[in-house]
């Protein structure tokens, strides 16, 4: 049983035990982290008469946002010393959950004139050669090592952050992390941490750019029109085929790991291939339908007489993908980013 299908299937009994003392567990989830300020404050401005209604906001709150929150929710309950102290009855209670988690594979570039390329892959195809071609015209040199687990690739990063460099990762994935191919998560914090100025002083700076294709959660991003259009007179509409393309889609794979908050260093940007909470889908003949219209935009951008920045391309990646109708679905990327200047990549070959 999942996380959140064990804590669905307990809802009502914690939630009437957890009432007990609402403030306790309202301050502990935003002391993990599992819930925003603004969510805090929110919740905390519940009549505080009405107990009963806190926990259940904190308990769908937290449901809300997926299988990796859910997890963190139930390591707190199971064990935080003052929770078992205070909630005594909560001992009782079978509150464990089963992973079942995909392997995917994965590759790995070294160091090259301009920087550094890491590849983390779930499929090499059409992604790996779309990749190399626009990195390796920006003036990198693409080395593929293959299958790394957790920890080779916590390894790897270190031993590349005294260079200039792009980390590229395709992989299975939640919120704030990526998945080994040994089945271990790997923190989005553990892959910049190296490169933070005070670790990586002739990185200071200098801009440090990853790109991650992967779930970053188990929803859906639905549809929705900006005005509903009526037809024209004499004008009507007919039921749209599936396309070969939407056949070939589906989604990237789900793991549920634990999830880290992405750290305000400078001169970091992170291209998210979907928003937190969200699923992310690839073409099962193409790849990766963000890394595809990435190195689409990249190519446009870098041999072309304009000045586009790293932010104008990511906007018009943001756009081209918001357009697809995927299996019905829909996905918007999202960049992250501390950058302290203008960055625009041209190619040198």
């Amino acid at each position: 049983m999942s996380a959140k299908d064990t804590l669905r299937h307990n809802k009502t009994a914690i939630q009437l035990i957890l009432s007990a003392d609402q403030q306790l567990i309202l301050d502990k989830v935003y002391e993990k982290e599992l819930i925003t300020e603004r969510e805090y404050r929110i919740i905390k401005s519940i009549n505080k008469d009405s107990s009963e209604r806190t926990v259940i906001e904190i308990v769908d709150k937290i449901m809300e946002k997926g299988e990796a929150r859910c997890r963190d929710f139930l390591d707190l309950l199971k064990t935080d010393e003052m929770i078992k102290e205070t909630y005594p009855d909560l001992q009782g209670m079978e509150l464990n959950y089963t992973l079942h988690p995909q392997r995917p594979s994965q590759e790995s570039s070294s160091a090259g004139n301009r920087g550094i390329l890491t590849f983390n892959l779930m499929c090499v195809c059409f992604v790996t050669v779309a990749l190399t071609e626009v990195f390796t015209r920006l003036g990198f040199k693409v080395d593929v090592e293959k299958d790394l687990t957790a920890d080779e690739i916590r390894t790897k990063v270190q031993n590349l952050g005294r260079e200039n460099f792009v980390v590229c990762v395709l992989s299975s994935g939640e919120e704030g992390v990526v998945y080994g191919s040994d089945e271990c998560m790997v923190s989005l914090r553990d892959l910049r941490w190296p490169f933070a100025a005070d670790r990586a002083p002739t990185l200071a700076g200098k801009p440090k750019l990853f790109f991650i294709q992967a779930c970053q959660g188990d929803g859906y991003q639905r549809g929705a029109l900006p005005c509903s259009p009526q037809p024209r007179q004499g004008e009507f509409s007919l039921p749209q085929p599936e396309t070969t393309t939407q056949r070939l889609l589906e989604e990237d794979a789900s793991v549920h790991v634990l999830c880290e908050t992405l750290a305000s260093e400078a001169d970091f940007l992170m291209g998210m291939a979907t928003l937190p909470g969200y699923k992310s889908f690839r073409n099962t003949t193409t790849g990766s339908v963000y890394i595809q219209e990435l190195c689409r935009q990249l190519m446009r951008s870098a041999g072309s007489s304009e000045m586009d920045d790293i932010l104008t391309i990511l906007t018009r990646v943001n756009r081209e993908v918001n357009k697809l109708n995927l299996l019905t679905y829909k996905q918007m990327p999202q960049p992250y980013y501390t950058l302290t200047k203008r960055l625009v990549l041209k190619f040198v070959c």
